[in-house]
C-alpha cells in the first residue's frame, strides 16, 4: 500500500483583475510515495510544484481528484486523524522567512511540534531541541536566537528541524536546501540518508537542481505546465528523454563531489 498517493489532482487559481479568469496550475496528477522512498519532482518555476506540495501536506484542497494517506482520502479524516497525519508528514517551504514567526525564538519554533504533535514540554523538549540543533550544524546558543538574528541558510536548517521534530514517516522538501552551500547540501542529505535507512523516512524531493535527485532519490518524476510529463528510475544509465526533462538535464552544474572526495 502506497503511503501517500495522489489522484488526478487538478487545481486552478483565479486571476485577473476582476478574478473571474481561473489559470490552471495542475492538470490532473497521479503519483504514489511508498515507505522508505526518495523520489524527486523536477521542474522549472511555476510548474506547479509547490502547489502539488500544498495538496499532498493537506494545506490545500484541490479542484478535483484526491489525496490518501494510508489508503484512505483526507476528506474523510476526523480530528484524530488529522493529528497523526500531521506528524507523519512534514512539508519544509522554500522560503524559510515566512515559514516563522518571527516573534519567537529559535527554541520556541522547533517547540511547537514537540508539544503538540509528540506532547514534550519543559527538560524533554529542550533536549530534543538541542539535538536536533546538532543535526543540522547549529550552535547550542541558536535556540535563544530570533529569526532575524540567523542568516537564511540558518534559518532553513532550523525549518528542517522542525520538520524532523515531529519524527514523520515523510518528508516534503520544497527547494529545501537550495539556499544552502554545497557543504550543507551534503551534509543535509547525509542526515536524510541517515535517517531513510534508520527510521524508513520517506522523501519528495522537490527542486530544479538535477544534482541533488540524482544524488539522493530513487525515482525521478518531471514535471511542466502542470503534469507530470516523464517519470523514471535512478541508476548508472539514468537520462531524461521528455522535452522539459532534457531540458533540465542540459542546464545542470557540474556534478557534486562524492562523499569520498569531500572527506579528502
Amino acid at each position: 500500500m502506497s503511503l501517500l498517493a495522489a489522484r488526478q489532482l487538478s487545481r486552478a487559481y483565479r486571476s485577473g483583475v476582476t478574478g473571474r479568469d481561473r489559470r490552471t496550475v495542475l492538470d490532473q496528477v497521479t503519483l504514489d510515495m511508498s515507505p522508505g522512498e526518495c523520489v524527486a519532482l523536477l521542474g522549472r518555476s511555476g510548474c506547479g510544484k509547490s502547489t502539488l506540495a500544498r495538496l499532498l501536506a493537506g494545506l490545500e484542497q484541490p479542484d478535483a481528484g484526491e489525496v490518501r494517506f494510508g489508503g484512505r482520502p483526507l476528506p474523510t479524516f476526523g480530528k484524530a486523524d488529522w493529528r497523526a497525519f500531521r506528524r507523519a508528514v512534514q512539508l519544509v517551504f522554500q522560503d524559510p522567512v515566512g515559514a516563522v514567526n518571527p516573534r519567537e525564538t529559535v527554541a520556541q519554533i522547533i517547540a511547537e511540534p514537540l508539544r503538540h504533535l509528540r506532547g514534550l514540554t519543559g527538560h524533554a523538549a529542550m533536549e530534543q531541541i538541542q539535538g536536533l540543533l546538532r543535526a543540522v550544524d547549529l550552535p547550542a546558543d541558536a535556540a535563544g536566537r530570533l529569526p532575524q538574528q540567523l542568516s537564511g541558510g540558518q534559518l532553513q536548517r532550523v525549518c528542517i528541524a522542525r520538520a524532523l521534530a515531529a519524527q514523520p514517516q515523510l518528508l516534503i522538501l520544497d527547494e529545501a536546501v537550495s539556499n544552502l552551500d554545497l557543504h550543507l547540501q551534503i551534509q543535509m542529505l547525509d542526515l536524510f540518508a541517515r535517517l531513510k535507512a534508520d527510521r524508513g523516512v520517506s522523501y519528495l524531493f522537490i527542486t530544479h537542481d538535477l544534482r541533488l535527485a540524482e544524488r539522493f532519490c530513487d525515482r525521478v518524476l518531471v514535471m511542466d505546465d502542470g503534469r507530470i510529463v516523464e517519470e523514471t528510475g535512478v541508476g548508472k544509465a539514468f537520462a531524461l528523454t521528455s522535452r522539459e526533462g532534457r531540458a533540465l538535464q542540459n542546464a545542470v552544474l557540474p556534478a557534486m563531489p562524492s562523499r569520498r572526495a569531500m572527506a579528502g
